[in-house]
C-alpha cells in the first residue's frame, strides 16, 4: 500500500521522495514510475529529509505498533520543529493520542490518517480519514483531494477531527467491515446448506443483489470469488480454501473500545468471535465427530429474497452500532465528527463502499443529531417492513443448525432497541438481593435509589 500511495501522489503531479529500510523496495517503486513522475529514492533518513522542502511532510505507512515508533525515532534526528509526520497505518487510537502528545512536546506536528481501499485503492484512489490539527489538514488537503477516490459529491477525504479522530474512525470502519464480511459469509452458508445452491448459483444471486440496495464492493467481490475455479483441482476456488479467517486487530479493538464506552456493538462482537471460532479448526474437527446437530433436511426453495432482506436489515443494524460508537466517543473527546460527511467519504475507495452509504448520508443530512440510525424513517422503516423475512431466516438457520452469529445478533439488537421494557428489572433485583446495589422504581422520579429487604 505504501508503494502504491507514493505512486498515486507522484502520478497526480506532486514530487515525492520514497524511503524504505530495504533499498531494493525503493528501487522497485522507482521502477514503476510513469513518464513525468517526480520521484526520488532515498537510501537513508538523512537523505530523505534533505530532499524535502520545509515544513516537511513525512508520510508513514508501516505496520501498526512498535514499527511506527521505531520509524519516527529514526527520522526525528534529521527533522526540525514544525515538520509534519503523518501515520497512515492502522494504528490504535490510544497510540495516536500518545504520539500527538509526545511529538507536540518536541515541537513537531503529528496526524493519524486512516486509509482504506487496499493496494488497489491506494494506487487508484482510496478513502482518506485524516485527523489532527485543522492547520495540518489544510497543508495536506491539496494532495489528499487529488489522490482520494472521487464520488459524485467530491473527493473521499475530509478533516475528520482533532487528535486521534482519524484513526478512531478508520478503526470503526474496519469493525463495520468485519460485520459486513461475516454477514455475507452467513448468507453464503445459508445458501449452501439451507437453500442447496451451487457456487455458480450463489455467484448469480450476489451479482443480482449488487444491482439492488445491497450494491457494494464486498458483494461485488463475493460474486467474483464464487465464480473462480481452482486451476489444480478444477473445483470452485472457495471450496479449496481452509475455513480459518485471520485478523489484524482492528475489529477486536473496535469491540474493546465499545465496551470501554458502554456502547452495544453485538454484530461486530459476533464477527470477531466468528473469526476466533474459525481459528479453532482442530477443536472443531474433533467436536464434529462427537457433537451432532439436527438431522439433514431437504433444501428449502423460494427463500433467496428473504435472505437478501435479512442481510440488509442486519447491515443497517451493524452500521447503526458503529455510528453510535463514533457519536459516543466524539461526545467524550470533542473531536467534532460529522457522521454524514464520514458516510460520504466512505462511498468511494474504501472496502465498505456501498450504495447504502448514500442513505446514511441523507439520514444525517435530515437530522444532524440523529440519536441512532434505526430512528431514520427510511432505514428503520425497512427493518419494520421486512422483519418477518429476517426472523424467518434466523429461525430456519437455527432449525437447520447453521450458525448466524452476526445476523442473529443484529436481530436481537433491533429487538432490544425497539422495546420499551427489557428483563433487566430482574437483573437489577438480583444485584440488589446479593449485593445491595439498589434500584430505581418505575413509580418514582429517575435518580432516586431504593433497596428492598428481600425475603
Amino acid at each position: 500500500m505504501g508503494q502504491n500511495l507514493a505512486l498515486n501522489i507522484a502520478r497526480n503531479g506532486f514530487p515525492v521522495t520514497v524511503y524504505n529500510r530495504s533499498y531494493d523496495k525503493t528501487e522497485a517503486t522507482l521502477a514503476r514510475c510513469g513518464p513525468g513522475f517526480k520521484m526520488f529514492g532515498a537510501k537513508t533518513p538523512q537523505e530523505a529529509a534533505a530532499s524535502l522542502v520545509r515544513p516537511r511532510k513525512l508520510i508513514l505507512l508501516v505496520k501498526a505498533g512498535q514499527p511506527v515508533d521505531d520509524t519516527i525515532a529514526a527520522f526525528l534526528p534529521v527533522l526540525q520543529p514544525g515538520d509534519l509526520i503523518v501515520d497512515t497505518g492502522n494504528s490504535h487510537p490510544d497510540d495516536t493520542e500518545r504520539r500527538v502528545r509526545e511529538l507536540q512536546a518536541k515541537g513537531f506536528r503529528f496526524t493519524g490518517m486512516g486509509v482504506s481501499g487496499g493496494e488497489e485503492g491506494a494506487l487508484n484512489g482510496p478513502s482518506l480519514m485524516p485527523g489532527g490539527d485543522r492547520s495540518s489538514y489544510d497543508e495536506l488537503a491539496p494532495i489528499l483531494k487529488k489522490i482520494a477516490a472521487q464520488v459524485d459529491d467530491g473527493p473521499c477525504v475530509t478533516h475528520i477531527g482533532t487528535g486521534s479522530a482519524g484513526h478512531f474512525v478508520k478503526m470503526v470502519h474496519n469493525g463495520i467491515e468485519y460485520g459486513d464480511m461475516q454477514l455475507i459469509a452467513e448468507c453464503y452458508d445459508l445458501m449452501q446448506h439451507v437453500l442447496g445452491m451451487t457456487p455458480v448459483q450463489m455467484a448469480d444471486a450476489f451479482t443480482a443483489w449488487n444491482k439492488t440496495f445491497l450494491e457494494s464492493f464486498l458483494i461485488e467481490i463475493t460474486a467474483r470469488i464464487l465464480r473462480a475455479t481452482d486451476p489444480v483441482t478444477k473445483k470452485a476456488m472457495v471450496d479449496v480454501i481452509l475455513d480459518k479467517a485471520g485478523q489484524k486487530g482492528t475489529g477486536k479493538w473496535t469491540t474493546e473500545i465499545a465496551l470501554r464506552y458502554g456502547v452495544p456493538v453485538p454484530t461486530m462482537h459476533a464477527a470477531v468471535e466468528a473469526r476466533c471460532l474459525s481459528a479453532m479448526k482442530d477443536q472443531r474437527l474433533a467436536a464434529s465427530k462427537q457433537l451432532s446437530g439436527p438431522a439433514a433436511s431437504p433444501p428449502v426453495p423460494g427463500l433467496l429474497d428473504a435472505v437478501r432482506d435479512a442481510l440488509y436489515c442486519s447491515k443497517i443494524c451493524s452500521y447503526a452500532q458503529g455510528l453510535d460508537l463514533l457519536a459516543t466517543a466524539d461526545a467524550d473527546k470533542k473531536w467534532g465528527l460529522d457522521l454524514g460527511e464520514i458516510a460520504r467519504i466512505w462511498k468511494g475507495g474504501c472496502i465498505i463502499r456501498a450504495r447504502f452509504l448514500g442513505s446514511i448520508q441523507a439520514a444525517y443530512g435530515k437530522q444532524k443529531k440523529l440519536g441512532n440510525l434505526l430512528l431514520d424513517p427510511e432505514l428503520g422503516g425497512f427493518l419494520v417492513r421486512h422483519q418477518t423475512s429476517w426472523r424467518k431466516v434466523v429461525a430456519l438457520a437455527a432449525e437447520r443448525g447453521v450458525p448466524t452469529l452476526a445476523m442473529g445478533s443484529s436481530l436481537s439488537y433491533f429487538d432490544s432497541f425497539r422495546r420499551a421494557q427489557l428483563p433487566q428489572n430482574l437483573t437489577q433485583a438480583q444485584r440488589d438481593l446479593f449485593g445491595a446495589h439498589t434500584f430505581e422504581r418505575v413509580d418514582r422520579p429517575a435518580g432516586e435509589m431504593f433497596h428492598h429487604e428481600w425475603p
